[in-house]
């Protein structure tokens, strides 16, 4: 048993059954138990006769990105967010961009950081981030402690995101909307086959689940994941779009996503991007009316365009985002059409900066490369004092940007990511004083959480992020 398993806590949404066993209602699993027996997510089970869940506190390490990391794209655009995952999963998906800390079996008493509700919202508070977001593998595990951070977080005026597969039950949606501000939801496919096949959930939850939260009146953007030679076809988009206008209307925006082969799927390639081109003129042609292209560079389907006059509304170029046409109330300052916008003028975090030039201390260059365009930089800072580190873009053939701070108090240990900024953006210079370590992950696409440095992986490709599954692969087919 490893480490992180020893410790359990009570857990809700419990049912006890006359004959002993304990019955779980966080997903539609329903999962029906004996004394010292596990559900289907490994993380959650039956102790002393009543349930616990053996995640609570149990993260990986809190990350500073921005709102779009989480295929949110009309909540304040460009928000600095505090990224929060942790271990388990109520799904087995095939293509696990997150298999590492998301299947329960792989995790490792080293992928774990403690962190308790008190600490996020403390964080998020020191570093002034407006957005706290519950993501990575999927909250749905974290059930408990996700309802407790959230609500110390609206307390102190934090705006609270749930990224998710939203394999999860009615009940369990009944004690999250009180307290959750934004939903993005992963509507992987309206196959039922497909989820049965490649999930190991079921489809009628999930769109069920949908429904709940925009009924609700809470803000929800979906995201569907177009794998090669499976979903990212015709039949998917038009499916999706034509569902999406009939149970929540026109405005709920819709981002069709490029997948990267990883976990038991790797024996494929990346989507190629016409596909999901397609998949976004079929949406629009059907009449949804913001539609965008996700984990895809150098594009213009990534920006936000005024349905009426054209006018660009917002530029964004990969994770980056800049505002350049919207009004407080979110629409467009040329002809007045509302563009389904929330919370405009969220404000930013207010990061120190010096103008280029040479900084003492241990320089560290990363040049981007393939598909990698953005990289989690994890510092530590072991001293008592507090002690600066600096960040800074280079230019191909043009003077670097201007240096970035991240103070770190004593004793802390911090991760923020840099994306790619534009197009002759040829990777960021990282500066930290000698008493500070520095160590960066690569990360592939927007919603992979990165467990292995660079440093530590044997190769540097930009197909399949490392550690690779040792396991079975199966064929990416449609059958």
């Amino acid at each position: 048993m490893k480490q992180w398993q020893t410790s359990y806590q009570q857990a809700r949404l419990e049912e006890l059954l006359p004959d002993g066993r304990v019955r779980c209602h966080l997903s539609p699993r329903n999962c029906t138990m004996r004394e010292g027996q596990d559900g289907a997510c490994k993380v959650r089970g039956v102790r002393d006769g009543r349930l616990v869940t053996m995640n609570y506190s149990k993260s990986v390490h809190p990350t500073q990105e921005t709102i779009e990391t989480e295929a949110v794209n009309h909540f304040s655009p460009g928000a600095a967010i505090l990224s929060c995952g942790n271990i388990g999963c109520m799904m087995s998906c095939s293509y696990c961009h997150n298999w590492r800390t998301s299947q329960a079996k792989h995790v490792l008493d080293s992928d774990i950081y403690q962190m308790t509700p008190e600490d996020a919202v403390e964080i998020c508070l020191r570093r002034n981030l407006k957005v706290i977001s519950f993501t990575y593998n999927d909250p749905v595990v974290w059930h408990e402690w996700v309802v407790d951070t959230a609500r110390l977080a609206k307390e102190a005026g934090i705006v609270t995101l749930y990224k998710s597969a939203f394999y999860i039950s009615s009940r369990a949606i009944d004690e999250l909307i009180p307290h959750i501000d934004i939903f993005s939801i992963s509507l992987k496919s309206l196959d039922p086959h497909y989820y049965k096949k490649y999930t190991g959930g079921r489809l009628e939850p999930v769109l069920e689940g949908i429904k709940q939260v925009h009924a609700s009146g809470r803000h929800l953007e979906l995201s569907t994941l177009m794998i090669t030679d499976i979903s990212d076809n015709e039949e998917t988009a038009k499916k999706v779009s034509n569902w999406v206008l009939r149970e929540l209307g026109s405005t709920i925006p819709v981002h069709f996503v490029r997948f990267h082969p990883d976990f038991r799927m790797r024996n494929t390639v990346r989507t190629p991007v016409h596909r999901i081109e397609r998949a976004r003129e079929i949406a629009i042609a059907a009449g949804v009316e913001h539609v965008y292209l996700g984990n895809v560079y150098d594009t213009k389907f990534s920006n936000t365009y005024c349905n009426q006059c054209g006018t660009e509304l917002v530029k964004r170029y990969g994770l980056n985002a800049q505002v350049l046409a919207l009004d407080e109330q979110g629409h467009c300052t040329q002809c007045g059409k509302d563009a389904h916008f929330k919370s405009i003028g969220l404000r930013q975090p207010t990061a120190a900066s010096k103008s280029a030039g040479a900084i003492a201390g241990k320089h560290c260059c990363f040049e981007w490369h393939g598909d990698v365009r953005s990289l989690h930089v994890h510092l530590v800072n072991p001293t008592d004092q507090w002690l600066s580190g600096w960040y800074r873009s280079r230019r191909a053939g043009g003077p670097a940007g201007g240096w970035n701070e991240v103070k770190m108090k004593p004793g802390e240990s911090w991760r923020f990511i840099i994306a790619k900024s534009a197009l002759d953006d040829v990777g960021p210079e990282i500066v930290v004083p000698e008493e500070m370590t520095t160590n960066l992950h690569e990360v592939f696409d927007r919603a992979h959480f990165p467990t292995v440095r660079i440093e530590d992986a044997p190769f540097g490709g930009d197909v399949t992020p490392f550690p690779m599954y040792q396991g079975r692969t199966i064929e990416a087919s449609a059958s």
